[in-house]
């Protein structure tokens, strides 16, 4: 008989969410950087082993938002919560909860939804901490697990996958078995060229930077062409993304081409333009441009 289970993977921002559903599939589906609030929008991840299939959606970090983009983000928490069965509650083990956390387990319990606690970077707490903070937490939750982890080197990550399997329900599958991810492989071109941004470009400027797929072509030899447009939000951001004599621009171009041969295992080439919209991050028909759309939320 097959069993599904829908799990959120929630938190605040740059505690490990997207590492985690990486290191859970085994794939990367989610970009990930040190920079906080990289994940914009709800990613689906599946993993099916035998008779069971789990369905990981991956959540933008909890924050107060600033912009239409910010407010899109907290709906896509709140929109994954409301359709799952169970949450994995990602927190940092050397950090006691704060009100984000506290404000998450209470929408948690609102919802009535089972909850584990996966606390991540152990690596970089000590045993007497990580004590405290699950004693904290416990405080706050009746948690269906308790797991310290580290999402990066893979340690306590098949702890997570075996306690999430109790969610699983006597349902049919939602998707294929050899399925990793809903995510059309336009919006997955224009996230693996977006981490690129994010890892070359400073502290601020990549925040109101979006990427665009404008052609997704299938050449004769199998090999990909694609075209993306770079939309930043001032001239001035224009130069910082293109680069003196391009050096930027192309060195996004480069470790994307790298990553998305890797993902799609073909020939890729990419062709990278940059362009300016003010305030896209308050456009409503740029922000849904993008991809950004609540998912229903």
């Amino acid at each position: 008989m097959t069993k599904t289970a829908f799990i959120a993977i929630v938190g605040r921002a740059n505690v490990g969410k997207s590492t985690l559903l990486n290191a859970l599939l085994g794939e990367k589906i989610s970009i990930i950087s040190k920079k906080p609030q990289t994940t914009r929008n709800r990613i689906t991840g599946i993993l099916t082993r035998g008779d069971e299939q789990f369905v990981f959606l991956d959540t933008p970090g909890m924050h107060t938002p600033k912009n239409k983009l910010g407010t899109h983000m907290v709906k896509a928490v709140r929109g994954a919560i409301a359709s799952v069965d169970a949450a994995i509650l990602v927190a940092e083990a050397d950090h006691l909860p704060g009100d984000i956390e506290k404000n998450l387990l209470a929408r948690l319990g609102q919802a009535k939804l089972p909850v584990i606690l996966a606390l991540n970077k152990t690596d970089k707490s000590s045993p007497e901490r990580i004590g405290e903070v699950i004693g904290a937490y416990s405080g706050l939750c009746d948690f269906a697990s308790v797991i310290p982890m580290c999402a990066l080197k893979g340690k306590g990550v098949d702890i997570v996958l075996a306690e999430s399997a109790a969610f699983m329900r006597p349902e049919g599958w939602f998707f294929p078995e050899d399925a990793l991810t809903d995510q059309p492989e336009r919006q997955i071109a224009a996230e693996i060229i977006r981490e690129k941004l994010l890892r070359l470009l400073d502290e601020e400027l990549p925040h109101g930077v979006a990427v665009l797929i404008e052609e997704f072509r299938e050449n004769k030899d199998a090999s990909l062409f694609i075209r993306a447009e770079i939309f930043c939000e001032r001239e001035s951001h224009k130069g910082m993304v293109i680069g003196k004599g391009g050096a930027v621009l192309k060195k996004v171009g480069s470790y994307a081409r790298e990553d998305l041969e890797a993902f799609f295992g073909v020939k890729v080439f990419v062709d990278l333009w940059v362009k300016v919209k003010e305030n896209w991050r308050d456009n409503d028909f740029m922000i849904n441009s993008f991809g950004l759309d609540d998912k229903g939320t």
